[in-house]
């Protein structure tokens, strides 16, 4: 009889935590799918809109670079916002953070769709415009972080990549919704389109923050964090702390992203603008194929996190980042024939293998830095990776293309170039013993239960 109750009593208790982490795992989903909804509504804009409506005095390549240059000013901010947000998940709570994120994104967003163009306001609204992003930026520089933290450090060992990897999962889904309603208003007639209908894009966002808000608010504080403050273990300044003690930790962290953010960034919003505007293609066939290339993101993500649960994440990811660079020259000879479905096929194949790599690099980052300076560390990294990576891709790219006279070999090599940062990264941080996940024994037998 005994046995029998202490049976049930395990039983209520695993299945309370399971539920738990589930609801974790969901929590850091729909936020960081909300910011990221947030962050490219804009990049889509830089590519379609803004050329016209905040540079209209420039010629098409000028503008073009413009525009993206004002998308790159958002990378910029991130590494400040991942310093910021990063040093107060380290000293007050991984929660907190979201909530402060999640709020700063979408009021900055809302007030992009309000802004005047340059035909109202003149050089104010290019100005106004760049602030607006530098905001962005700065917010959604803290939120990757703290989600993925959340996530990461409640699940329990044995399928630790796997929920590491929903906060992930927040990126295709951002851009899936934000593409999906740009591909809507794109096939409204182009006066209504570039008067009012792209606007509806960045005023949607004040609904999704609210649901987002709603579900956040509910999840508890990471049990790790909880452990390290019980002690009194707090880092007084765990961003100095990680630039004195964790310089190879950091330097790895970079290199381990560089690939998922500017390849990414080359593919969703390069490819956007070279192939309506150098190539020709259609509007909608390019839009579709970025929705394509969310959703095989999606599947890939939750795929390879829980093969990576079973075989191991750096296996995963020196795979997924060797594929990349064997596909980057095949994936913009797709892009060149025009077709529709050859376009929609490259899209898909370079989401699938790029994300198996992006679907666990939360989990190979958090094992690069004690619990007491985690979030800072995996904050700063991450978001450099982004201002060196991803800031300049779409610039870089739209260069070569230029400087090379159309030929996309020279664009393919970048990606590919970018790719061999990553894994030779990856190579490395497979050779470093990980820190302890778990800040206390304690904490470490009640997540095992």
């Amino acid at each position: 009889m005994g046995a029998r109750v202490i049976d049930r009593t395990f039983d209520r208790a695993e299945v309370g935590h399971r539920k738990s982490i589930r609801q974790v795992a969901f929590a850091s989903f729909i936020g960081t799918a909300v910011e990221w909804y947030d962050f490219f509504v804009y990049g889509t804009a830089a590519a379609l809109v803004f050329p016209k409506l905040f540079f209209p005095r420039f010629d098409p390549l000028s503008g073009t670079l413009a525009s993206f240059a004002t998308f790159g000013v958002g990378f910029f901010a991130r590494p400040i916002g991942g310093a910021v947000f990063g040093h107060l998940g380290d000293r007050i709570g991984r929660k907190s953070m979201l909530v402060a994120t999640l709020l700063l994104m979408g009021g900055a967003t809302f007030l992009i769709g309000l802004l005047p163009t340059f035909e109202q306001i003149g050089v104010l609204a290019p100005i106004l415009l760049v602030t607006l992003r530098f905001v962005q930026g700065f917010a959604v520089g803290g939120e990757w972080g703290g989600a993925t933290l959340m996530a990461f450090e409640h699940a329990p060992e044995e399928a630790r990549n796997f929920y590491a990897s929903w906060p992930q999962l927040g990126v295709p889904a951002g851009l899936m919704l934000s593409t999906g309603v740009f591909a809507a208003f794109s096939s409204f007639p182009e006066t209504q389109f570039f008067a009012w209908g792209w606007r509806v894009a960045f005023l949607l966002s004040i609904a999704l923050i609210v649901v987002g808000l709603v579900i956040r608010l509910r999840v508890a504080e990471s049990p790790v964090f909880s452990s390290v403050k019980a002690r009194g273990e707090e880092s007084k300044a765990p961003l100095l702390e990680v630039l004195r003690n964790h310089r190879l930790a950091l330097v790895l962290a970079i290199g381990v992203v560089f690939v998922n953010i500017s390849g990414f960034y080359i593919v969703t919003t390069f490819s956007l603008s070279y192939l309506t505007k150098q190539l020709g293609v259609p509007t909608n066939v390019a839009l579709v194929g970025n929705v394509l290339f969310s959703a095989s993101e999606a599947v890939s993500i939750l795929i390879f996190a829980r093969l990576a649960d079973r075989v191991g994440k750096h296996r995963v990811a020196i795979c997924s980042a060797g594929c990349i660079v064997l596909f980057s020259y095949p994936f913009f000879w797709l892009l060149s024939t025009r077709a529709p479905a050859l376009i929609w096929l490259a899209m898909c194949v370079s989401a699938f293998i790029g994300s198996a790599l992006y679907g666990i690099t939360g989990a190979i980052l958090a094992g690069l830095f004690a619990a007491r300076v985690r979030c800072s560390g995996i904050s700063l990294g991450y978001q450099m990776a982004g201002m060196l990576g991803g800031a300049p891709a779409p610039i870089i790219a739209t260069y070569l293309i230029h400087w090379s006279g159309g030929a996309t070999w020279s664009v393919a090599t970048y990606l590919a170039a970018s790719s061999l940062i990553t894994l030779v990264a990856v190579y490395v941080a497979s050779h470093r013993q990980s820190v302890a996940i778990l800040a206390d024994p304690v904490v470490v037998s009640s997540l095992q239960q």
